[in-house]
C-alpha cells in the first residue's frame, strides 16, 4: 500500500531554536491564564507522547515497501524528535515558574510504559494513529482562527504555529502505515476513544494544576470564560467536533480534511515559499 498524502508534499524537519523568554511570561496568551495553561498542559505531555509516537511507528518501518511512505516516515520521526526538544525546553520554564511538571510527566509516562508493555505494537500504532488525528485537527483549527493566540507572546505564538504546520504536514503518515500493517477499523476506533478520554483527562489535570499554583482554581469566572471560549458559540474547539468524528467513518482518511492551501500560507511564515506543488491534472 502506498502514501495517500498528497503528491509532492516533502515532509521534513524544521531546526528551530525559539529562544524561549526567560522567565515565561505566566499569562503569556494574552494575559489569560486559562487560555496560558491549555497550551502549557498540552506541551508538558508532547515529549513524552511524542517519543511513544516516533516508536511505534519505528517499530514497523522494515515492514514498507513504498519508497514515498518510507521517506514520510523518515520526515515524521525527525518533526517529532524535534518539537520533544522545543517543549522540554518549555517545560523547564515553566518548572521555574513553580509548576510541578514532574508529576504530570510521571503520570504520562507510566501510562506509556503500560501501554508499552501490555498492548501490541498494531494497537500501539493505531494509538498513535487516532492521537495524530486530534493533534491535526486542533492544528488547523489554530492555524485557522487568530482567536487562540490572539494578544499571546511572538515567540510562543511562533512555536505553536510552527508545531501546528509540521502536524498537518504529517498528519497521515502513522495512519497509512497503520493501513498496511493493520488496518482495523474497530481498533481504530477503540483506540480513538481511549486517546481521547487520557488526553482531555491529563491536560485537564495539568490545567487545574496550574490554575491551583495561581490562586485561580476556585475562580469559577475563569473556568465560565474559558469553557466559554473553547466550546461556546464562537469557541474556538467547537468546529473541530464534525472533523473529530469523520475519524469514525468507515474509509476515512485524514486528507479528506485537504488544508494544503492554509498549509502553503503557514509554510511561507517559516520557508519563505511553498514547497508543494501541485500534482498535474
Amino acid at each position: 500500500m502506498a502514501s495517500t498524502t498528497p503528491e509532492g508534499l516533502q515532509i521534513s524537519p524544521r531546526h528551530m531554536d525559539f529562544d524561549l523568554p526567560n522567565p515565561l511570561p505566566r499569562h503569556w496568551n494574552g494575559g489569560d491564564a486559562f487560555k496560558t495553561h491549555l497550551f502549557d498542559a498540552m506541551s508538558v505531555l508532547f515529549p513524552d507522547g511524542e517519543r511513544f509516537f516516533i516508536d511505534s511507528v519505528r517499530h514497523f518501518r522494515d515492514r514498507i515497501d513504498d519508497p514515498v511512505l518510507k521517506e514520510q516516515i523518515r520526515g515524521f520521526i525527525g518533526q517529532e524528535g524535534h518539537h520533544s526538544r522545543e517543549h522540554l525546553e518549555y517545560s523547564q520554564r515553566l518548572r521555574d515558574l513553580g509548576y510541578n511538571v514532574e508529576r504530570i510527566e510521571k503520570r504520562a509516562r507510566a501510562r506509556i510504559r503500560y501501554t508499552q508493555k501490555k498492548f501490541s505494537p498494531q494497537r500501539q500504532l493505531a494509538a498513535t494513529a487516532a492521537l495524530e488525528h486530534i493533534t491535526a485537527i486542533m492544528a488547523d483549527g489554530l492555524l485557522r482562527n487568530d482567536a487562540q493566540m490572539a494578544n499571546a507572546h511572538p515567540t510562543l505564538a511562533r512555536l505553536w504555529r510552527w508545531h501546528a504546520l509540521e502536524e498537518t504536514e504529517h498528519k497521515a503518515v502513522a495512519f497509512d502505515v497503520y493501513n498496511q500493517v493493520c488496518g482495523s477499523r474497530k481498533l481504530l476506533r477503540r483506540a480513538m476513544l481511549m486517546g481521547t478520554f487520557f488526553f482531555v483527562l491529563d491536560t485537564t489535570r495539568g490545567l487545574a494544576h496550574m490554575l491551583k499554583v495561581d490562586g485561580l482554581l476556585w475562580n469559577w469566572h475563569v473556568w465560565r470564560d474559558g469553557i466559554r471560549w473553547m466550546w461556546g458559540k464562537e469557541g474556538v474547539f467547537r468546529p473541530l467536533i464534525g472533523t473529530y468524528l469523520d475519524f469514525f467513518k468507515d474509509g476515512f482518511h485524514p486528507w479528506e480534511h485537504d488544508n494544503l492551501d492554509l498549509l502553503h500560507a503557514t509554510r511561507e511564515e517559516f520557508d519563505g515559499s511553498p514547497q508543494v506543488q501541485a500534482s498535474a491534472a
